[in-house]
């Protein structure tokens, strides 16, 4: 559970203003001394992001934020980096200082809250140096509020409220083909060794599968592509190949039209993406235009080669495919630009190393604005001519 990337745990993000107690209540949390205490205000200045283990209910990523009213020089900034945490935020812990609660600020912030669809939960702190009317009144009002003072049961019976919460959010299991192939089923996974290949281990997507595989009691065998002729005549029945996307054309070629195929970054994209909305992002390649702006947009970071699959291979492919010059934007890690009007198409990588309130959230901002938007694995199958093929596993 140590090991659980970040991309697969939930985001639980504490906002508030300054000197409200946030910093304090992270390290409480964590169990541990991770943020800066001080009374000085504006202490906490980028993001602090820890990953743990909230038991019962599992990892998670908790993050402390700098103070939603800082006004020092580089508030501004600070706030434009709490604001980027939020949008791949699962859970906002809401603090307030029961001593100084402005109930109109509070109101506003949550309508924000609700606007971007995230739950919260609101944490009055500095209980114990309250009086006992103050603390009664406030928790007659706001019923499922925790209120914290100076120990560690108010703690314990927030942690508590926290996992319920997102007990709530998490009771849809997210799998890969657990709900697609029955158990007992054969999976073939095709992997790449090339120059893009991490020497002596898997990428985080195959891991993922194999695990999910493991999980739901679907036999998986690993191959390369040079050994997955003889690997199919071996098997009596296969009930499913996948592979690298950038990989289609040669694999599709090898398996026998009456086998399924797709590929890692599409069952992704199925899991935390939405994947009508990229099939119907593909209509958009036929209205490009010479000259237009595409946004190659991908989760990880990490040193390109000839052979990088956003950087290289697809631009090049798509030119190509459609005769016409475009011009290619690249944002990497969580960086996303807020005006997307000026692109005519959004390519998103499958998503491996973000959680998926995060890839929500990016796909809510490119629909807000009218931006088609399609995936890695999609565009490759489409531009390879076999995306029907690739596709029927997911709509039959």
């Amino acid at each position: 559970m140590h090991k659980t990337p970040r991309g697969s745990r939930k985001y639980v993000t504490i906002l508030g203003n300054v000197n409200v107690g946030k910093s304090t209540l992270f390290n409480a949390i964590l169990g541990q001394e991770r943020s800066i205490v001080s009374d000085h205000k504006g202490t906490t200045t980028d993001p602090v992001a820890v990953s743990m283990e909230l038991i019962p209910f599992g990892p998670i990523v908790l993050v402390d934020t700098g103070g939603l009213d800082d006004f020092s020089p580089l508030g501004e900034q600070r706030i434009r980096e709490t604001r980027k945490i939020v949008n791949r935020t699962d859970l906002i812990l809401y603090v307030i200082d029961i001593n100084s609660f402005d109930e109109r600020e509070f109101t506003d912030n949550v309508l924000e809250f609700t606007k971007k669809n995230i739950p919260h939960i609101l944490v009055f702190t500095k209980c114990d140096k309250a009086t006992k009317e103050t603390i009664a009144a406030l928790q007659s009002r706001y019923t499922e509020a925790a209120f914290i003072s100076n120990n560690e049961e108010s703690i314990e019976l927030l942690k508590a409220k926290i996992g319920q919460c997102l007990g709530k959010l998490d009771k849809d299991e997210e799998t890969l083909i657990g709900d697609i192939l029955p158990k007992g089923s054969i999976v073939v996974m095709v992997v790449s060794i090339d120059a893009g290949a991490p020497k002596g281990r898997l990428i985080l997507p195959q891991v993922q599968f194999i695990r999910d595989c493991l999980d739901h009691g679907v036999k998986c065998l690993v191959t390369k592509e040079d050994e997955l002729e003889s690997a199919l005549v071996s098997l009596q029945k296969v009930d499913l190949v996948v592979t690298d996307s950038q990989n289609f054309k040669t694999v599709e070629r090898v398996v026998p039209q009456k086998i399924p195929l797709t590929s890692f970054s599409m069952l992704l994209a199925r899991q935390k993406g939405d994947m009508d909305m990229y099939m119907e992002g593909i209509k958009a390649i036929a209205d490009l235009t010479e000259g237009a702006k595409i946004l190659i947009a991908e989760t990880c970071t990490h040193n390109t080669s000839h052979e990088d699959i956003g950087r290289v291979k697809i631009p090049t492919l798509l030119k190509e495919h459609i005769g016409k010059e475009l011009k290619f934007d690249f944002y990497s890690g969580h960086d996303f630009p807020d005006k997307l009007r000026d692109y005519a198409l959004v390519i998103h990588c499958g998503g491996c190393m973000m959680n998926k309130k995060g890839i929500k959230t990016r796909l809510e901002m490119c629909q807000d604005m009218g931006v088609p938007v399609t995936n890695y694995g999609v565009i490759l199958a489409h531009l390879s001519g076999i995306l029907k093929r690739c596709s029927e596993l997911f709509y039959g």
